[in-house]
């Protein structure tokens, strides 16, 4: 309960401190390519309920159609302002959104799609699911260069699925067994920290 008071709190102060740069990120997008300003994708959340998460749009329409549903190295469907807003992860801002709706938590494990989500090991599955998803954890800070590193790969895809998600999934079962406030606000402050770096 405390958690869900300092989320909605922490995501409504937060939303009305960001609106002129929301905007001005939106009007960003719209003047540098063609399509909606939110890119909305299925992601699951608490309970396996499935839910549409809210990011700037950073690619161009129909991208997923265009290749595959994880972005790698210099992706060609990323739009100029897009990699703007990656490289500095604007493009997540407006997950506080869903946060403020209840959908997501600002820290937690990533909201990850149902086909990824179909990989976790049975065992952790129900217990990484017994939380709210975040818009920012261990594993998002530690694999803040992922595009990059899967862009090495020759099957990025299955990289993804073989290597970098059981990392992820460690870092998601830890943060459930030992979440506490605390612990969520030193997790935002290092998220901050590498961001600056």
């Amino acid at each position: 309960m405390a958690k869900r008071v300092f989320d909605w709190f922490a995501s409504s102060l937060g939303l009305l401190l960001l609106a002129p740069l929301l905007v001005l990120l939106a009007f960003l997008i719209k003047l540098d390519s063609t399509g909606p300003v939110f890119f909305r994708q299925e992601r699951v959340g608490l309970a396996g309920r499935t839910f549409k998460i809210h990011k700037f749009r950073t690619m161009v329409t129909d991208a997923e159609k265009k290749g595959l549903q994880i972005t790698v190295g210099a992706d060609a469907r990323v739009t100029r302002v897009g990699q703007w807003l990656r490289k500095y992860k604007l493009d997540e801002l407006p997950q506080l959104m869903d946060v403020w709706l209840g959908r997501m938590s600002l820290v937690g494990p990533r909201p990850e799609v149902p086909r990824y989500v179909a990989c976790y090991p049975d065992k952790v599955r129900e217990l990484i699911l017994s939380v709210r998803p975040g818009i920012t954890d261990k594993a998002s800070i530690e694999f803040k260069d992922e595009n990059l590193i899967l862009g090495k790969s020759l099957d990025p895809d299955q990289a993804y699925i073989q290597e970098v998600l059981p990392i992820k999934v460690g870092y998601y079962v830890e943060y459930v067994k030992t979440r506490t406030i605390w612990g969520d606000v030193k997790l935002i402050f290092q998220t901050f920290k590498a961001l600056i770096r």
